[in-house]
């Protein structure tokens, strides 16, 4: 007998395979391109100056993606540069019609510079904070939210902060009368766990910002962040900055960014660790909160 010869399982043609994984991918972008039209047909209904209102707000019923760089000039006796990149979404959550919940994630990508040297640097992710604020649906004239601060270890050298859990109280507040936006941010946390061979951190953090706003999506803003390491020696606690810039709210296509610069004298720094001056540049592109609906 001849023995039975299996016949091979039919092969796809290259022609075959490329005509599948194009319409693969068509099908793909068709899907993911409808729903992101209506996401800027959304935003595409609201001014440029009403947007630029509503991104001065931490609790405002909008998504947005801000990459805020911070560079800190004049540190130490070499006079180092150090720079800190927080990628900072914000997504408010409908919980019913009384209450939203607003969550903000800080990341900090950091280059931490060696102050002993003229160019020895450190490079890499620091501690995320992690905030929640329950906030009125329908505020009155004071627009507020509470909630928790949780911080997460993610730093991944110790020269970039603590890498530590912690947790605590936030709190955020808020007036708008006419074309001002004038308001306060706070949160303190303390470890709660994580490695032991690293100290325990007790840090407290304010924003307050004064934000002015002008024609055509213009305005002029104030917005420090004013920090304090109570496990620091003293004299060494606080940092408190002065200063101001401005910003603009505006599309690309029909996409709106926020974008706004501004510089901080250090009034108050700890020694020699402590930058003279801050120069900010933010980016943050606006997206409707109807994208999780």
């Amino acid at each position: 007998m001849k023995p039975t010869v299996q016949q091979p399982a039919p092969v796809c043609s290259k022609g075959m395979m490329a005509r599948s994984l194009f319409s693969a991918i068509s099908l793909t972008a068709m899907l993911l391109t409808l729903p992101l039209t209506a996401w800027v047909e959304a935003l595409a209904q609201e001014s440029e100056t009403e947007l630029a209102k509503k991104t001065q707000n931490p609790v405002a019923d909008l998504i947005s993606i801000p990459l805020q760089n911070n560079m800190g000039f004049g540190i130490g006796p070499n006079h180092r540069t150090q720079n800190v990149l927080n990628v900072q979404p914000v997504v408010p959550i409908n919980l019913n019609s009384e209450w939203n919940l607003i969550t903000r994630t800080i990341l900090p990508i950091i280059k931490q510079p060696n102050i002993r040297t003229t160019d020895d640097d450190t490079w890499g992710l620091g501690a995320t904070t992690f905030t929640a604020f329950l906030s009125p649906a329908k505020p009155g004239s004071v627009i507020w939210g509470v909630g928790p601060a949780v911080q997460l270890p993610t730093t991944t050298d110790n020269n970039l902060g603590s890498r530590k859990w912690g947790a605590g109280p936030s709190a955020v507040a808020l007036t708008m009368q006419g074309p001002w936006v004038i308001g306060v941010i706070a949160n303190q946390v303390w470890s709660i766990a994580g490695n032991d061979d690293r100290p325990n951190t007790s840090a407290f953090f304010t924003q307050y910002f004064i934000n002015y706003n002008l024609p055509d999506a213009w305005y002029l803003t104030s917005a420090p962040i004013i920090t304090a390491d109570w496990q620091a020696s003293p004299g060494n606690k606080w940092t408190v900055p002065v200063g101001g810039g401005f910003g603009k709210v505006f599309r690309i296509g029909k996409l709106p960014f926020n974008a706004n610069c501004g510089y901080y004298a250090n009034v108050v720094r700890p020694d020699p660790t402590g930058a003279d001056w801050t120069f900010r540049l933010q980016i943050a592109l606006l997206l409707p909160k109807s994208i999780f609906q």
